[in-house]
């Protein structure tokens, strides 16, 4: 029998503090990866384990601006 009393968690920040200035959601999502893949690389280099998803911890590091996306002038108007 199906656990019918599930509670899905969905992880859905507000962006249009990280989207202001006419970033794209495209150039988010690239640097967003990025910095994911930054992430992994050090904490395996420095022998710890990641226990929140990598993608979380980058998405969240552009939200609370420790992390500041930059487009090049030449795509902010498309």
């Amino acid at each position: 029998m199906a656990n019918q009393n599930r509670v899905e968690m969905k992880f859905n920040p507000d962006l249009s503090g990280v989207l202001k200035g006419h970033t794209s959601r495209y150039s988010l999502v690239i640097a967003t990866a990025k910095r994911a893949r930054e992430i992994s690389q050090e904490a395996v280099d420095n022998g710890e384990t990641i226990i929140e998803k990598p993608v979380s911890l980058a998405l969240n590091e552009f939200i609370n601006g420790d992390y500041v996306l930059v487009e090049p002038e030449e795509i902010r108007n498309l």
